[in-house]
């Protein structure tokens, strides 16, 4: 069944104004399952202009309390219908349901963890060189907030992003990725049974024009983005024209660096985690797998034996391992790199084509691709494929492990496999990321910030810093003397 999906804009649900739509496509098996409306640059005007009514008339003389009120509403209907939630996002992506079904679940813990925080943004007392003034700071929300989002996990990300900007006392306006926008209408559903007023939160869709239009209004308090940094730097563009501030995660070209006094086997699970999970199409891929010589050929036989064990299949059922590549755009430029890296000189071991058999023939599927013997100066070592391919790089000693992780325009996530603390503690200091995992790979809590350094972006989401991400300190002096004083002097 085909459903037609409607922008959701000043808590009313309505057709794109010029009726324009464009298809959602099942990446397993190329079928339509919903139009998605095209939303105009009329649309996106009427959504900002709704949400600052909102701000102003209502939303900001919210308390705390109601916001998380509604906020904890919100996450049990997320997990009422996480079933659904998930089979939906499946099927607008190709992700196996085994995750999608463990992010409807971790979606509605983060709407938990800001409804805690609602209530939590305090002020402080700050002592002056005056005594007859008091200072104090408190946290105020930016207004309206336009948040941009990709396709990989679109639940996910905007759940990175959409509570805590409510509980901070924002209206946010979501824009998903044209090639997955179900989910996000879905939660915005979600969010109006809740009984968010009207233009607090609002969907619209379509390709890149919606989000330029939206991201260079200057009548947008304030900007976060989930893609590409090239993308990114178009956003940061138009917002620094309007002098608004943005938070950005730009993806990854993340090390998992292997020492051969690792435990071998959990090392070789959390490699396979790290480039695989997710069909390889996470910010946070470990596509640069890094091992010691000790272990290198050990590494790369066991990978290659594992990998060829992945199954594939029907993204829906519970025993699938690895879906499809999200859309056509996505699987073309996975294939053009692994045509880069054999024309480069790694050597293949696992995959390198599309994958085929009973019940893959209209999917999206690659062959979960290693390549071992991979210089960091090659393309497929430089650059974020955002699939299913990994790169096998050795190394001697700590030193050169640590200049290679460091090669790279990116700083997103990285991982250490080792058995040596001191050497790990060293490591983490060393290494240019904004996540660092030990002895694992592919954890994320509500509480741990989570955010790039470099190309991978700048400020955070989750945790504390996630909702400081949504506010803005104001200073109040209050002068309790009663004195008169000089008007043509400041007072220090």
């Amino acid at each position: 069944m085909t459903v037609n999906y409607q922008l959701y804009i000043d808590g009313v649900w309505r057709d794109a104004s010029d009726g324009a739509t464009m298809p959602a496509i099942n990446p397993f098996n190329q079928e339509v399952h919903g139009q998605i409306p095209v939303a105009t640059e009329v649309d996106v005007e009427d959504a900002i202009s709704a949400a600052r009514r909102a701000f102003d008339s209502v939303w900001r003389k919210t308390t705390p309390g109601e916001r998380a009120k509604l906020l904890n509403k919100a996450a049990d209907l997320i997990d009422a219908d996480a079933d659904r939630l998930a089979l939906l996002e499946t099927t607008d992506n190709g992700k196996v349901i085994r995750e999608t079904h463990n992010q409807m679940g971790y979606a509605a813990r983060i709407f938990r963890y800001y409804a805690a925080w609602a209530d939590k943004m305090h002020g402080d007392v700050v002592p002056l060189d005056q005594k007859d003034t008091l200072d104090l700071t408190i946290r105020v929300p930016f207004g309206v907030v336009a948040c941009v989002t990709a396709w990989n996990s679109p639940v996910a990300i905007l759940t990175n992003t959409l509570p805590a900007a409510l509980a901070a006392g924002n209206c946010v306006i979501l824009k998903p990725s044209e090639h997955a926008s179900s989910t996000t209408l879905e939660i915005a559903r979600i969010c109006e049974a809740a009984g968010f007023p009207a233009g607090v939160v609002q969907v619209v869709t379509g390709a890149g024009d919606v989000g330029r239009w939206l991201t260079s209004s200057p009548r947008v308090d304030k900007i976060s983005f989930t893609g590409s940094p090239g993308v990114g730097r178009m956003i940061a563009q138009a917002a620094g024209a309007n002098l608004k501030p943005v938070t950005m995660e730009l993806g990854g070209k993340s090390p998992n660096i292997v020492f051969d006094d690792a435990d071998f086997d959990r090392a070789l699970i959390g490699a396979l985690a790290g480039i695989f999970g997710a069909t390889g199409q996470t910010c946070i891929a470990g596509s640069r797998l890094l091992v010691q010589r000790g272990i290198y050929d050990r590494m790369v036989e066991g990978l290659a034996g594992r990998a060829k064990q992945i199954r594939m299949g029907d993204p829906r059922l519970k025993e699938t391992e690895m879906g499809t590549a999200a859309n056509e755009p996505q699987f073309a430029k996975i294939l053009s790199f692994i045509d880069a890296a054999k024309g480069d000189g790694a050597r293949l071991v696992a995959g390198g084509a599309r994958a085929e058999g009973p019940g893959l023939e209209k999917g999206f599927f690659i062959e979960p691709t290693i390549f071992a013997d991979v210089r960091n100066d090659m393309k497929v070592a430089c650059e974020e494929i955002f699939g299913p391919v990994l790169s096998i790089i050795p190394f001697d000693e700590e030193e050169e492990a640590v200049q290679i992780a460091n090669d790279t325009a990116y700083g997103l996530a990285s991982g250490v496999w080792s058995e040596n603390i001191s050497r790990c503690m060293r490591m983490m200091r060393a290494i240019d990321s904004g996540v660092v995992w030990v002895n694992t790979y592919r954890v994320a809590a509500p509480q741990a910030p989570f955010g790039g350094m470099k190309d991978s972006g700048f400020g955070r989401v989750r945790g504390e810093a996630g909702i400081l991400e949504f506010t803005q300190t104001k200073t109040v002096f209050i002068d309790f003397s009663g004195d008169l004083r000089d008007p043509f002097s400041m007072k220090f």
